[in-house]
């Protein structure tokens, strides 16, 4: 099965059981975010993550062993991106981007943030004059090595 049916079987039992992505990721131990982009192809779970999730779905086996394998990162839409809640943080790269880079490189030096070595939160902070998403970007600076 490709990866765009197990993931597509993955949601639908997510929805048939009326389970959010916080329900999952507290079955698992993990974050929220994590969770939802393991659950979409773009991390790889351990075989006792995938098990629970597997379990808690009540999904084909063969769904454990897609949740355990190393994926094709960012691979799943083209670029730029079109759906608009993706474009947006496309967007927010392309107006900030160059701005982050010149306030890193101020502030720790020539290097960059990890996208490894990296968390992130994503709240709702109602608001009212409308709800407000709070993200919160969390990655460890790398600095460029010489050799």
């Amino acid at each position: 099965m490709k990866t765009n049916q197990m993931i597509e079987m993955i949601l639908e039992a997510k929805k048939k059981k009326g389970l959010t992505f916080s329900q999952i990721a507290e079955t698992i131990g993990r974050s929220e975010v994590w969770t939802a982009a393991a659950l979409l192809g773009q991390h790889t779970m351990d075989e006792k993550e995938a098990e629970k999730v597997v379990n808690l779905l009540e999904l084909p086996a063969e769904v454990s062993k897609f949740l355990q394998t190393i994926p094709y990162r960012g691979t799943s839409f083209s670029m730029p991106p079109t759906d608009p809640t993706i474009y947006r943080f496309y967007e927010i790269i392309l107006v900030y981007g160059e701005a982050l880079k010149a306030l890193i490189h101020e502030k720790f030096g020539d290097g960059i943030m990890s996208a490894i070595d990296f968390s992130m939160d994503l709240e709702k902070e109602e608001d009212p004059k409308g709800d407000r998403v709070v993200i919160k970007l969390n990655g460890k600076y790398l600095p460029y090595k010489k050799f």
